[in-house]
Protein backbone atom coordinates (compact mmCIF):
# COMPACT_ATOMS: atom_id res chain seq x y z
CA UNK A 1 0.00 0.00 0.00
CA UNK A 2 1.44 3.44 -0.91
CA UNK A 3 2.48 5.45 2.12
CA UNK A 4 0.13 8.36 1.38
CA UNK A 5 -2.86 5.99 1.22
CA UNK A 6 -1.80 4.46 4.51
CA UNK A 7 -1.70 7.88 6.12
CA UNK A 8 -5.15 8.75 4.77
CA UNK A 9 -6.53 5.45 6.13
CA UNK A 10 -5.01 6.04 9.57
CA UNK A 11 -6.31 9.62 9.62
CA UNK A 12 -9.79 8.38 8.77
CA UNK A 13 -9.73 5.79 11.55
CA UNK A 14 -8.58 8.40 14.07
CA UNK A 15 -11.29 10.78 12.93
CA UNK A 16 -13.94 8.18 13.71
CA UNK A 17 -12.40 7.53 17.13
CA UNK A 18 -12.14 11.17 18.27
CA UNK A 19 -15.86 11.60 19.16
CA UNK A 20 -15.89 8.49 21.33
CA UNK A 21 -12.60 9.46 22.95
CA UNK A 22 -13.95 12.95 23.56
CA UNK A 23 -17.08 11.52 25.15
CA UNK A 24 -15.00 9.25 27.36
CA UNK A 25 -12.64 12.08 28.37
CA UNK A 26 -15.38 14.71 28.69
CA UNK A 27 -14.69 17.32 31.35
CA UNK A 28 -17.66 18.38 33.44
CA UNK A 29 -18.23 21.71 35.09
CA UNK A 30 -21.02 21.97 37.67
CA UNK A 31 -22.29 24.61 40.08
CA UNK A 32 -19.55 23.47 42.48
CA UNK A 33 -17.09 25.23 40.16
CA UNK A 34 -19.08 28.46 40.10
CA UNK A 35 -17.35 31.47 41.66
CA UNK A 36 -19.70 34.25 40.59
CA UNK A 37 -22.94 34.71 38.70
CA UNK A 38 -24.66 37.88 37.53
CA UNK A 39 -28.19 38.06 36.17
CA UNK A 40 -29.66 41.02 34.30
CA UNK A 41 -33.39 40.61 33.76
CA UNK A 42 -35.40 42.58 31.19
CA UNK A 43 -39.14 43.24 31.10
CA UNK A 44 -39.92 40.98 28.15
CA UNK A 45 -39.14 37.53 29.59
CA UNK A 46 -35.46 37.89 28.74
CA UNK A 47 -32.31 37.74 30.86
CA UNK A 48 -28.57 37.99 30.42
CA UNK A 49 -26.63 35.46 32.53
CA UNK A 50 -22.89 35.77 33.23
CA UNK A 51 -21.66 32.57 34.88
CA UNK A 52 -18.04 32.54 36.14
CA UNK A 53 -16.38 29.24 37.04
CA UNK A 54 -12.94 27.82 37.75
CA UNK A 55 -12.30 24.81 35.53
CA UNK A 56 -9.47 22.34 34.91
CA UNK A 57 -8.36 21.90 31.29
CA UNK A 58 -5.59 20.15 29.46
CA UNK A 59 -3.48 21.69 26.72
CA UNK A 60 -4.87 21.32 23.23
CA UNK A 61 -8.27 19.79 22.55
CA UNK A 62 -10.85 19.58 25.37
CA UNK A 63 -14.46 18.42 25.46
CA UNK A 64 -16.21 20.47 28.16
CA UNK A 65 -19.74 19.80 29.44
CA UNK A 66 -20.88 23.07 31.04
CA UNK A 67 -23.72 21.80 33.19
CA UNK A 68 -26.56 23.60 34.99
CA UNK A 69 -27.12 26.27 32.38
CA UNK A 70 -30.64 27.55 31.75
CA UNK A 71 -32.95 25.07 30.05
CA UNK A 72 -34.21 28.00 27.97
CA UNK A 73 -30.81 29.29 26.91
CA UNK A 74 -30.54 30.81 23.45
CA UNK A 75 -27.41 28.86 22.43
CA UNK A 76 -26.65 31.15 19.51
CA UNK A 77 -25.96 33.91 22.07
CA UNK A 78 -23.56 31.85 24.23
CA UNK A 79 -20.05 33.24 24.58
CA UNK A 80 -17.27 31.56 26.59
CA UNK A 81 -14.17 33.61 27.37
CA UNK A 82 -11.15 33.02 29.56
CA UNK A 83 -10.52 35.50 32.36
CA UNK A 84 -7.16 33.90 33.18
CA UNK A 85 -5.70 33.52 29.67
CA UNK A 86 -7.55 35.92 27.37
CA UNK A 87 -7.22 34.99 23.72
CA UNK A 88 -5.75 31.56 24.44
CA UNK A 89 -9.00 29.62 24.83
CA UNK A 90 -11.16 29.19 21.74
CA UNK A 91 -14.45 27.42 21.14
CA UNK A 92 -14.42 25.18 18.07
CA UNK A 93 -17.93 23.76 18.38
CA UNK A 94 -20.79 23.80 20.86
CA UNK A 95 -24.01 21.85 21.32
CA UNK A 96 -26.87 22.50 23.70
CA UNK A 97 -28.26 19.27 25.17
CA UNK A 98 -31.75 20.03 26.43
CA UNK A 99 -33.09 16.48 26.02
CA UNK A 100 -33.21 15.67 29.73
CA UNK A 101 -33.09 12.26 31.33
CA UNK A 102 -36.48 10.72 32.19
CA UNK A 103 -37.60 7.05 32.19
CA UNK A 104 -39.56 7.63 28.97
CA UNK A 105 -36.71 9.44 27.21
CA UNK A 106 -34.30 6.68 28.21
CA UNK A 107 -36.65 4.06 26.81
CA UNK A 108 -37.08 6.08 23.59
CA UNK A 109 -33.30 6.17 23.09
CA UNK A 110 -33.12 2.36 23.33
CA UNK A 111 -35.57 1.62 20.52
CA UNK A 112 -33.81 -0.97 18.33
CA UNK A 113 -31.35 -1.85 21.09
CA UNK A 114 -31.15 -4.56 23.72
CA UNK A 115 -31.96 -4.23 27.43
CA UNK A 116 -32.34 -6.67 30.30
CA UNK A 117 -35.74 -7.47 31.81
CA UNK A 118 -35.77 -8.59 35.44
CA UNK A 119 -38.88 -10.37 36.69
CA UNK A 120 -39.66 -11.34 40.27
CA UNK A 121 -41.65 -14.47 41.07
CA UNK A 122 -44.38 -13.25 43.46
CA UNK A 123 -44.51 -16.63 45.23
CA UNK A 124 -40.81 -17.31 45.73
CA UNK A 125 -39.27 -13.85 45.31
CA UNK A 126 -36.72 -15.33 42.91
CA UNK A 127 -35.54 -12.93 40.18
CA UNK A 128 -34.92 -14.03 36.59
CA UNK A 129 -33.24 -12.03 33.86
CA UNK A 130 -34.01 -12.11 30.13
CA UNK A 131 -32.60 -10.07 27.30
CA UNK A 132 -35.10 -8.12 25.22
CA UNK A 133 -35.03 -5.89 22.18
CA UNK A 134 -37.07 -2.64 22.36
CA UNK A 135 -39.14 -2.49 19.17
CA UNK A 136 -41.27 0.58 19.96
CA UNK A 137 -41.81 3.00 22.83
CA UNK A 138 -44.38 5.49 21.49
CA UNK A 139 -47.97 5.00 22.70
CA UNK A 140 -46.91 1.93 24.68
CA UNK A 141 -43.93 -0.40 24.81
CA UNK A 142 -43.36 -3.27 22.37
CA UNK A 143 -40.51 -5.73 23.09
CA UNK A 144 -39.13 -8.86 21.51
CA UNK A 145 -38.15 -11.36 24.21
CA UNK A 146 -36.77 -14.58 22.81
CA UNK A 147 -39.18 -15.77 20.12
CA UNK A 148 -42.19 -13.82 21.39
CA UNK A 149 -43.45 -10.25 21.18
CA UNK A 150 -44.75 -8.60 24.36
CA UNK A 151 -46.42 -5.24 24.97
CA UNK A 152 -46.23 -3.22 28.12
CA UNK A 153 -43.35 -3.38 30.58
CA UNK A 154 -43.12 -6.98 31.78
CA UNK A 155 -40.68 -6.23 34.62
CA UNK A 156 -37.87 -3.93 35.64
CA UNK A 157 -35.83 -2.66 32.72
CA UNK A 158 -32.05 -2.58 33.15
CA UNK A 159 -30.13 -0.38 30.71
CA UNK A 160 -26.41 -0.87 30.06
CA UNK A 161 -25.68 2.87 29.98
CA UNK A 162 -27.10 6.37 29.55
CA UNK A 163 -26.77 7.73 25.99
CA UNK A 164 -24.27 10.59 25.61
CA UNK A 165 -26.89 13.04 24.34
CA UNK A 166 -29.27 12.44 27.25
CA UNK A 167 -28.45 14.66 30.23
CA UNK A 168 -29.83 14.89 33.73
CA UNK A 169 -29.37 18.69 33.67
CA UNK A 170 -29.37 21.21 30.79
CA UNK A 171 -25.81 21.19 29.46
CA UNK A 172 -23.82 23.21 26.96
CA UNK A 173 -21.21 20.88 25.44
CA UNK A 174 -18.21 22.67 23.95
CA UNK A 175 -15.20 21.54 21.97
CA UNK A 176 -12.33 23.78 23.08
CA UNK A 177 -8.76 24.45 22.06
CA UNK A 178 -6.65 25.55 25.03
CA UNK A 179 -3.28 27.23 24.58
CA UNK A 180 -3.28 28.75 28.05
CA UNK A 181 -3.13 27.60 31.66
CA UNK A 182 -4.61 24.29 32.80
CA UNK A 183 -6.55 25.97 35.64
CA UNK A 184 -8.62 28.82 34.30
CA UNK A 185 -11.32 31.21 35.40
CA UNK A 186 -13.85 31.40 32.58
CA UNK A 187 -17.09 33.28 32.03
CA UNK A 188 -20.02 31.98 30.05
CA UNK A 189 -22.52 34.66 29.08
CA UNK A 190 -25.81 33.98 27.31
CA UNK A 191 -29.36 35.22 26.84
CA UNK A 192 -32.21 33.09 28.13
CA UNK A 193 -35.96 33.05 28.47
CA UNK A 194 -37.79 31.92 31.58
CA UNK A 195 -36.66 34.81 33.78
CA UNK A 196 -39.05 37.71 34.15
CA UNK A 197 -39.78 40.53 36.54
CA UNK A 198 -42.49 43.04 37.20
CA UNK A 199 -42.99 45.88 39.61
CA UNK A 200 -45.75 45.82 42.21
CA UNK A 201 -46.58 48.82 44.36
CA UNK A 202 -48.57 49.21 47.57
CA UNK A 203 -49.93 52.63 48.49
CA UNK A 204 -51.74 53.59 51.70
CA UNK A 205 -53.83 56.76 51.76
CA UNK A 206 -54.24 58.92 54.84
CA UNK A 207 -57.66 59.76 56.28
CA UNK A 208 -58.06 62.92 54.17
CA UNK A 209 -56.93 61.35 50.88
CA UNK A 210 -54.26 64.01 50.33
CA UNK A 211 -51.12 62.06 51.29
CA UNK A 212 -49.99 58.49 50.84
CA UNK A 213 -47.14 56.10 51.67
CA UNK A 214 -45.75 54.04 48.80
CA UNK A 215 -43.77 50.79 48.77
CA UNK A 216 -42.44 49.21 45.60
CA UNK A 217 -41.56 45.55 45.17
CA UNK A 218 -39.89 43.68 42.35
CA UNK A 219 -41.46 40.29 41.71
CA UNK A 220 -39.07 37.84 40.04
CA UNK A 221 -40.22 34.61 38.40
CA UNK A 222 -37.73 31.90 37.43
CA UNK A 223 -38.95 29.15 35.11
CA UNK A 224 -35.66 28.87 33.21
CA UNK A 225 -34.81 25.40 34.53
CA UNK A 226 -31.73 26.57 36.47
CA UNK A 227 -30.93 28.19 39.81
CA UNK A 228 -28.71 31.23 40.29
CA UNK A 229 -27.05 31.17 43.71
CA UNK A 230 -25.90 34.40 45.35
CA UNK A 231 -26.40 36.22 42.07
CA UNK A 232 -25.62 39.87 41.44
CA UNK A 233 -29.05 41.02 40.29
CA UNK A 234 -29.77 43.85 37.89
CA UNK A 235 -33.10 44.79 36.32
CA UNK A 236 -33.62 46.75 33.12
CA UNK A 237 -36.82 48.75 32.74
CA UNK A 238 -37.77 49.74 29.22
CA UNK A 239 -38.95 48.22 25.98
CA UNK A 240 -35.93 46.45 24.46
CA UNK A 241 -36.45 45.31 20.87
CA UNK A 242 -35.97 41.60 20.21
CA UNK A 243 -35.88 39.60 16.99
CA UNK A 244 -38.27 36.74 17.63
CA UNK A 245 -37.22 33.43 16.10
CA UNK A 246 -39.80 30.82 15.21
CA UNK A 247 -37.88 28.16 17.13
CA UNK A 248 -38.65 28.09 20.83
CA UNK A 249 -37.38 25.71 23.47
CA UNK A 250 -39.66 23.91 25.88
CA UNK A 251 -40.84 26.16 28.72
CA UNK A 252 -41.03 24.73 32.20
CA UNK A 253 -44.14 25.25 34.31
CA UNK A 254 -43.97 27.89 37.01
CA UNK A 255 -44.62 26.93 40.59
CA UNK A 256 -43.47 27.87 44.07
CA UNK A 257 -44.32 30.48 46.66
CA UNK A 258 -43.49 34.08 47.29
CA UNK A 259 -40.35 34.69 49.32
CA UNK A 260 -40.31 38.38 50.25
CA UNK A 261 -37.00 39.90 51.28
CA UNK A 262 -36.90 43.41 52.68
CA UNK A 263 -34.14 45.70 51.40
CA UNK A 264 -33.31 49.38 51.02
CA UNK A 265 -34.25 51.23 47.83
CA UNK A 266 -32.51 49.66 44.83
CA UNK A 267 -29.81 51.78 43.19
CA UNK A 268 -30.85 53.16 39.81
CA UNK A 269 -28.97 54.50 36.81
CA UNK A 270 -29.59 55.32 33.16
CA UNK A 271 -28.63 52.71 30.55
CA UNK A 272 -28.87 54.05 27.02
CA UNK A 273 -32.62 54.77 26.67
CA UNK A 274 -33.54 52.44 29.53
CA UNK A 275 -33.15 52.39 33.30
CA UNK A 276 -31.08 49.92 35.30
CA UNK A 277 -31.94 48.93 38.87
CA UNK A 278 -29.21 47.26 40.91
CA UNK A 279 -29.79 45.18 44.03
CA UNK A 280 -27.23 46.11 46.70
CA UNK A 281 -26.63 42.53 47.83
CA UNK A 282 -26.43 39.04 46.26
CA UNK A 283 -29.63 37.05 46.14
CA UNK A 284 -30.48 33.48 45.16
CA UNK A 285 -33.05 33.01 42.39
CA UNK A 286 -34.09 29.40 42.78
CA UNK A 287 -35.50 27.25 40.00
CA UNK A 288 -39.32 27.35 39.76
CA UNK A 289 -39.62 30.14 42.31
CA UNK A 290 -41.33 33.51 42.59
CA UNK A 291 -39.35 35.94 44.71
CA UNK A 292 -39.86 39.51 45.86
CA UNK A 293 -37.23 42.13 46.67
CA UNK A 294 -37.75 45.70 47.80
CA UNK A 295 -37.57 48.41 45.15
CA UNK A 296 -38.42 51.62 47.01
CA UNK A 297 -40.21 53.15 49.98
CA UNK A 298 -41.55 56.71 50.30
CA UNK A 299 -43.76 58.42 52.87
CA UNK A 300 -46.14 61.38 52.94
CA UNK A 301 -46.38 61.73 49.15
CA UNK A 302 -48.84 64.52 48.26
CA UNK A 303 -51.82 63.05 46.43
CA UNK A 304 -55.07 64.34 44.97
CA UNK A 305 -58.35 62.47 44.64
CA UNK A 306 -60.58 63.30 41.67
CA UNK A 307 -64.21 62.41 41.09
CA UNK A 308 -64.81 62.47 37.33
CA UNK A 309 -67.96 62.17 35.24
CA UNK A 310 -66.97 61.67 31.61
CA UNK A 311 -69.37 61.98 28.70
CA UNK A 312 -69.20 60.87 25.07
CA UNK A 313 -69.02 62.87 21.84
CA UNK A 314 -71.61 60.91 19.87
CA UNK A 315 -74.66 62.55 21.49
CA UNK A 316 -73.79 66.02 20.18
CA UNK A 317 -74.96 65.10 16.66
CA UNK A 318 -78.38 63.53 17.30
CA UNK A 319 -81.36 63.67 19.63
CA UNK A 320 -81.12 61.24 22.57
CA UNK A 321 -83.23 62.68 25.37
CA UNK A 322 -82.52 60.69 28.54
CA UNK A 323 -78.82 59.79 28.66
CA UNK A 324 -78.80 57.96 31.96
CA UNK A 325 -79.92 57.85 35.58
CA UNK A 326 -77.57 57.30 38.52
CA UNK A 327 -74.56 57.36 36.23
CA UNK A 328 -71.27 56.26 37.78
CA UNK A 329 -68.65 58.82 38.75
CA UNK A 330 -65.08 57.58 38.43
CA UNK A 331 -62.63 57.77 41.36
CA UNK A 332 -59.07 58.77 40.39
CA UNK A 333 -55.90 59.30 42.39
CA UNK A 334 -53.03 61.45 41.14
CA UNK A 335 -49.53 62.11 42.44
CA UNK A 336 -46.28 63.51 41.08
CA UNK A 337 -43.08 61.50 40.74
CA UNK A 338 -40.83 64.32 42.00
CA UNK A 339 -38.14 64.66 44.62
CA UNK A 340 -40.24 67.37 46.25
CA UNK A 341 -42.94 64.69 46.66
CA UNK A 342 -40.39 62.30 48.28
CA UNK A 343 -40.07 60.23 45.10
CA UNK A 344 -38.19 61.33 42.00
CA UNK A 345 -36.92 57.97 40.65
CA UNK A 346 -38.01 56.31 37.39
CA UNK A 347 -40.89 53.98 38.20
CA UNK A 348 -40.99 50.69 36.22
CA UNK A 349 -44.36 49.72 34.86
CA UNK A 350 -46.50 47.58 37.12
CA UNK A 351 -49.62 47.58 39.26
CA UNK A 352 -50.28 49.99 42.13
CA UNK A 353 -52.68 48.67 44.76
CA UNK A 354 -54.17 51.29 47.06
CA UNK A 355 -55.30 50.76 50.66
CA UNK A 356 -56.85 52.96 53.32
CA UNK A 357 -57.65 52.50 57.00
CA UNK A 358 -61.29 52.36 58.03
CA UNK A 359 -62.75 53.99 61.15
CA UNK A 360 -61.55 51.04 63.27
CA UNK A 361 -57.98 51.34 62.00
CA UNK A 362 -58.14 48.26 59.78
CA UNK A 363 -56.50 48.58 56.36
CA UNK A 364 -58.92 48.02 53.48
CA UNK A 365 -58.29 47.63 49.75
CA UNK A 366 -59.80 50.53 47.74
CA UNK A 367 -58.61 49.87 44.17
CA UNK A 368 -55.71 49.22 41.80
CA UNK A 369 -54.49 50.27 38.39
CA UNK A 370 -51.62 49.70 35.96
CA UNK A 371 -48.93 52.30 35.41
CA UNK A 372 -46.54 52.43 32.47
CA UNK A 373 -42.83 53.23 32.79
CA UNK A 374 -42.89 56.65 34.44
CA UNK A 375 -39.82 58.92 34.34
CA UNK A 376 -38.94 61.55 36.92
CA UNK A 377 -41.12 64.65 37.20
CA UNK A 378 -44.12 62.98 35.54
CA UNK A 379 -47.56 62.57 37.06
CA UNK A 380 -49.12 59.21 37.87
CA UNK A 381 -52.90 58.93 37.54
CA UNK A 382 -54.76 55.87 38.78
CA UNK A 383 -58.38 54.89 38.35
CA UNK A 384 -59.45 53.21 41.59
CA UNK A 385 -63.10 52.48 40.79
CA UNK A 386 -66.54 54.10 40.77
CA UNK A 387 -68.03 56.27 43.52
CA UNK A 388 -70.89 54.79 45.53
CA UNK A 389 -72.40 57.94 47.08
CA UNK A 390 -71.83 60.36 44.20
CA UNK A 391 -74.01 59.85 41.12
CA UNK A 392 -75.37 61.81 38.15
CA UNK A 393 -78.61 62.02 36.19
CA UNK A 394 -78.00 63.25 32.66
CA UNK A 395 -80.35 64.23 29.85
CA UNK A 396 -80.40 66.14 26.58
CA UNK A 397 -83.04 68.84 26.90
CA UNK A 398 -82.90 70.13 23.32
CA UNK A 399 -81.38 69.23 19.98
CA UNK A 400 -81.65 70.91 16.57
CA UNK A 401 -79.83 71.04 13.28
CA UNK A 402 -79.21 74.62 12.18
CA UNK A 403 -79.19 75.87 8.59
CA UNK A 404 -75.76 76.57 7.12
CA UNK A 405 -74.61 78.26 3.94
CA UNK A 406 -72.47 75.27 2.90
CA UNK A 407 -74.05 71.98 1.89
CA UNK A 408 -70.98 70.08 3.11
CA UNK A 409 -70.97 71.40 6.69
CA UNK A 410 -73.44 70.34 9.39
CA UNK A 411 -74.29 72.65 12.28
CA UNK A 412 -75.85 71.24 15.46
CA UNK A 413 -76.99 72.79 18.70
CA UNK A 414 -77.69 70.77 21.85
CA UNK A 415 -78.68 71.63 25.41
CA UNK A 416 -77.89 69.36 28.35
CA UNK A 417 -78.74 69.09 32.00
CA UNK A 418 -76.68 67.11 34.52
CA UNK A 419 -77.89 66.73 38.10
CA UNK A 420 -75.00 65.71 40.37
CA UNK A 421 -75.97 64.14 43.72
CA UNK A 422 -73.86 63.68 46.83
CA UNK A 423 -75.06 61.33 49.58
CA UNK A 424 -71.87 61.75 51.64
CA UNK A 425 -71.76 63.76 54.86
CA UNK A 426 -69.01 66.01 53.48
CA UNK A 427 -68.86 68.23 50.43
CA UNK A 428 -67.15 66.92 47.28
CA UNK A 429 -65.85 68.34 44.00
CA UNK A 430 -66.84 66.59 40.75
CA UNK A 431 -65.07 67.21 37.45
CA UNK A 432 -67.38 66.90 34.44
CA UNK A 433 -65.44 66.08 31.29
CA UNK A 434 -67.26 66.42 27.97
CA UNK A 435 -65.52 65.39 24.74
CA UNK A 436 -67.12 67.55 22.03
CA UNK A 437 -66.44 66.79 18.33
CA UNK A 438 -65.60 69.16 15.49
CA UNK A 439 -65.54 72.94 15.86
CA UNK A 440 -67.50 73.77 18.98
CA UNK A 441 -68.38 76.54 21.37
CA UNK A 442 -70.45 76.80 24.54
CA UNK A 443 -73.37 79.13 23.91
CA UNK A 444 -74.58 79.33 27.52
CA UNK A 445 -73.83 77.71 30.89
CA UNK A 446 -74.52 78.15 34.58
CA UNK A 447 -70.96 77.16 35.60
CA UNK A 448 -67.84 78.43 33.81
CA UNK A 449 -66.18 75.77 31.66
CA UNK A 450 -62.50 75.31 30.89
CA UNK A 451 -61.21 74.23 27.47
CA UNK A 452 -58.81 71.50 28.59
CA UNK A 453 -57.94 70.28 25.07
CA UNK A 454 -59.11 70.96 21.53
CA UNK A 455 -62.05 68.58 21.96
CA UNK A 456 -62.70 68.63 25.72
CA UNK A 457 -64.65 70.99 27.94
CA UNK A 458 -64.50 70.51 31.70
CA UNK A 459 -66.46 71.90 34.60
CA UNK A 460 -65.46 71.73 38.27
CA UNK A 461 -68.69 71.45 40.23
CA UNK A 462 -68.75 71.67 44.06
CA UNK A 463 -71.55 69.64 45.64
CA UNK A 464 -72.55 70.23 49.28
CA UNK A 465 -72.89 67.41 51.77
CA UNK A 466 -76.07 65.39 51.20
CA UNK A 467 -77.00 67.80 48.43
CA UNK A 468 -77.25 68.10 44.66
CA UNK A 469 -76.25 70.60 41.99
CA UNK A 470 -77.53 71.03 38.43
CA UNK A 471 -75.17 71.82 35.55
CA UNK A 472 -76.89 73.24 32.46
CA UNK A 473 -75.16 74.19 29.23
CA UNK A 474 -75.78 74.64 25.52
CA UNK A 475 -73.20 73.69 22.88
CA UNK A 476 -72.97 74.41 19.17
CA UNK A 477 -71.01 71.97 16.98
CA UNK A 478 -69.88 72.47 13.38
CA UNK A 479 -68.87 69.32 11.45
Amino acid sequence: MPIHRYRILVAGILATLIPSLAAADELRSTLQDQTNVAVTIYNENLALVKDQRTIQLSHGHNALAFRDVSARIRPETALLRSLTSPGKLSVIEQNFDFDLLTPQKLLDKYVGKSVDIIRTNPATGVETTEQAQVLAAANGVVMKIGNRIETGIPGRIVYPDVPDNLRDRPTLVMSLNNAGATTQDVELSYLTGGLAWRADYVAELNSTDDKMDLSGWVTLTNTSGASYRNARLQLVAGDVNQVHDETRFIAMAAKGGIAPAAAPRMAEESLMEYHLYILDRPTTIAENQTKQVSLLTASAIPARKDLVLRGAEYYYEAAYGDLGQKMKVGVFLEFANKEASHLGIPLPRGVIRVYKKDASGNVQFVGEDHIDHTPRNEKVRLKLGEAFDVTADKKQTEFKRLPDTSRHIALYESAFEIVLKNAKQEAVMVTVQEPIPGYWKIMSENFQHEKATANTAIWHIPIPAEGSVKLSYRAQVRR
